[in-house]
């Protein structure tokens, strides 16, 4: 629906803000398309090929995401400057403005169910589509000031901003590329995230410590792996017991997380060191 009102928008008026605009609701349609394909792939359940399952596939549809949005951003950069030095005047900016508001409402609603979606799946690839769609918002608020001020003879508005949409595109594209690399190369989980793994273990009474601490992030998917620090006299069923309580403990608070817990002797020669 923003696609259609826009284009009609941009065809009836002429802005290539509004054509940054149209475009930018194209990607977003791609980016969702790419990201559906990709969550129910990655929600596939490990098997026998694939015993981390399937989380990282979010990643690789982040790449693909990133090389369309760099893809569109240097074309509206390229029109942007052509309109820059070839300018033409607007028409029926009242109708374009008022298409900008109803995209403004729209987009609204959208972020307001991305943020419950959120909550309930903790969706890396959803919290980002949400980010790109607040940050729409602003995009249409300074694409309705252009129109306006186009209207008492700036014109020169309307492709300026063009190019500030087109470079901020870019900008993200590079983002979401990054970011996607990282977690394909296993990056740690953030350090206040470990911190909070770290005290979470450290609560429990029988624990010593905690050392080798390995964090991943694939998907949804938090993987956790450690050694503890328990009495080198404890029975093994006792060890084993404490480790289920930790796990446990550490999945309340990580609801997608896959903890691998290794017992070591406190104080012990065997013991690694950090």
């Amino acid at each position: 629906l923003l696609m259609a009102i826009k284009a009609y928008a941009w065809w009836i008026s002429g802005s290539v803000s509004l054509l940054a605009s149209l475009a930018d609701s194209a990607i977003d349609s791609l980016a969702s398309l790419i990201n559906l394909i990709a969550e129910r792939y990655a929600l596939q359940p490990a098997d026998a090929e694939h015993r981390f399952g399937h989380g990282k596939a979010e990643s690789l549809a982040g790449l693909g995401q990133s090389l369309f949005i760099m893809s569109s951003a240097i074309f509206l950069l390229v029109r942007a400057v052509d309109r820059m030095l070839n300018p033409q005047p607007l028409e029926q900016l009242d109708v374009a403005v008022a298409v900008m508001v109803v995209s403004i409402v729209l987009t609204l609603g959208l972020v307001v169910f991305q943020r419950h979606v959120i909550l309930r799946t903790h969706s890396p690839a959803i919290k980002a589509d949400s980010l790109h769609y607040v940050s729409d918002l602003l995009t249409n608020f300074g694409i309705i000031v252009a129109l306006v001020l186009s209207l008492y003879g700036w014109q020169e508005v309307d492709p300026i901003l063009a190019i500030a949409i087109a470079l901020y595109i870019f900008y993200t594209a590079v983002q979401i590329w990054n970011e996607s690399i990282q977690l394909l190369l296993d990056r740690e989980l953030p350090e206040e995230e470990q911190q909070r793994i770290e005290a979470i273990v450290l609560k429990h009474a029988e624990v010593h410590g905690v050392h080798g601490l390995r964090t991943r992030q694939s998907g949804r998917m938090k993987i956790v792996q450690m050694h503890l620090e328990l009495d080198g006299h404890m029975p093994l069923a006792r060890a084993h017991r404490i480790c289920d309580q930790v796990e446990a403990d550490i999945m309340r608070e990580f609801p997608n997380a896959d903890v691998l817990i290794h017992q070591d002797p406190h104080g012990g020669e065997s013991a690694p060191k950090n």
